[in-house]
């Protein structure tokens, strides 16, 4: 495969998810790996421990020693959007001409060998895709897979599989940001959910839903497209697909949902084969309805309900989707990566479910000024189903502020009374005046530097 002839590879905000699992990828098959990121993470420093070189200071002296030696064409340098355009070490690359390609590019050259199953949507996609991926190796399927999260089955976001079979499959979270999705053209293809986001790319809901629309059609001719019946009726895809829902009468759709000891048991109805008694232990109708379309991809690859049943009974999920952190008699913390209103409401009325009788105490974070201003009405109200909501100020990532958008501006939209503007820092001396029942972090921005502190903190409280 071409993509593994380069001699290095440079990647250009090597701490994302999505470029820590190509970085992960290339180190496995013995590649020389070095990376930049303006921050150390977790993540990170595991990339440190499994060889591949991070450094997180903009340096054009340490690049120009790292590719002293390479020819032009032996190096492979990498870059995701989300990198600034004025970032030095981009510039550099840019000015002496070097070739660099997005991330998008690189996953989509790598499929290029594989069946490639591609779970696409503006949320679901990521515990569809893991749950996919877990099915697969379930079944003793060979597959690699490259996830949108962490997976808390295997502790990472890169799965492996034997590239020399002919007949391997490759599971990948399809990244509708600046139309990745569209380097992809998959044996099977999943879309999730289609409500409007990165407006900031597409401009409105229209454009975003022509990419999804083209991103269906790039499916394989001898191969499948399953969407949700919201997407179908949506996008009005022409071309044949199969269609999952809750519980509507669709090809794939769920009956006789109940939440036992936590768990949702359920039964699955599909026209390839049914499967009774089905149990999963992530919380959330949003989550019973991730599950139906991963069952939908497994049954079109020929794996049987038995062997369905007993990956779905045995995932554990994602690491920042709905994540237990401290979960007792007397007080429950969950950490969840929702940062669009949807998402957020999802995550806010699961806990509302498994804790009726509980105070929901939410800590959230927007993602991106651009998002939260045109989004600022459906913040807004999923934010008050929460009974305590603490809002921290927006994490701009690669924006520069906008006038008036800022996180009182939420605040100012909301009805309910318990709502708070708190800086970062004092979250942790606010929570000590609160009455802690149910405690959630919430968002995609740097929040989750607040995950240990709360944790520890709500631990020493209860003496777990």
């Amino acid at each position: 495969m071409q993509i593994l002839n380069y001699k290095l590879y440079y990647f250009l905000g090597v701490g994302g998810i999505g470029m820590s699992a190509l970085a992960r990828y290339f180190n496995h098959y013995g590649k020389i790996v070095y990376g930049y990121d303006k921050t150390e993470s977790n993540l990170s420093t595991q990339l440190e421990d499994e060889g591949i070189h991070v450094h997180y200071d903009e340096d054009v002296v340490l690049l120009k020693k790292i590719i002293a030696g390479y020819e032009k064409e032996e190096i492979l340098f990498i870059y995701t959007p989300a990198i600034p355009k004025n970032n030095e070490e981009l510039v550099f690359l840019q000015q002496k001409e070097f070739k660099l390609q997005k991330r998008a590019w690189v996953l989509g050259e790598i499929t290029k060998q594989f069946k490639t199953i591609a779970i696409a949507g503006t949320h679901g996609k990521t515990t569809t895709t893991t749950l996919v991926a877990h099915i697969l190796k379930t079944a003793g399927i060979n597959c690699f897979a490259f996830l949108g999260g962490i997976s808390q089955n295997y502790h990472t976001n890169l799965l492996l599989g034997d590239a020399n079979d002919a007949n391997a499959f490759v599971v990948v979270e399809a990244d509708e940001y600046d139309r990745s999705f569209l380097t992809l053209h998959p044996y099977i293809s999943v879309i999730t959910s289609v409500d409007p986001d990165h407006l900031d790319i597409y401009g409105d809901k229209n454009a975003m839903h022509e990419s999804y629309s083209q991103f269906a059609s790039q499916t394989q001719k001898d191969g499948c497209l399953i969407v949700k019946k919201t997407v179908d009726n949506d996008l009005n895809i022409k071309d044949k697909r199969l269609i999952y829902s809750l519980n509507l009468d669709t090809d794939f759709s769920a009956n006789s949902i109940n939440i036992v000891d936590g768990e949702f048991c359920y039964n699955i109805n599909s026209i390839i084969e049914s499967i009774s008694h089905v149990a999963i232990g992530l919380p959330g109708l949003h989550n019973v309805e991730n599950s139906i379309a991963a069952v939908a991809v497994a049954q079109k690859i020929g794996i049987k309900g038995d062997v369905i049943n007993k990956a779905l009974r045995s995932f554990k999920g994602v690491k920042r989707r709905f994540d237990y952190r401290v979960k007792s008699n007397s007080i429950v913390y969950i950490d969840d990566y929702a940062h669009h209103p949807e998402e957020l409401t999802a995550a806010i009325s699961a806990a509302k479910q498994l804790y009726p009788d509980k105070i929901i105490t939410g800590i959230f974070q927007p993602h991106l000024f651009s998002r939260t201003r045109d989004f600022a009405d459906g913040f807004a109200k999923s934010l008050d189903l929460l009974d305590v909501c603490v809002l921290l100020e927006i994490y701009p990532a690669r924006e520069l502020s906008i006038s008036g958008v800022n996180s009182q501006m939420l605040i100012d939209k909301m009805t309910i009374g318990n709502k708070f503007l708190v800086k970062k820092e004092n979250v942790v001396e606010f929570l000590k005046s609160q009455k802690n029942e149910v405690v959630m972090t919430l968002g995609a921005g740097d929040i989750d530097s607040l995950i240990e502190p709360i944790e520890k903190y709500l631990k020493s409280m209860q003496n777990i």
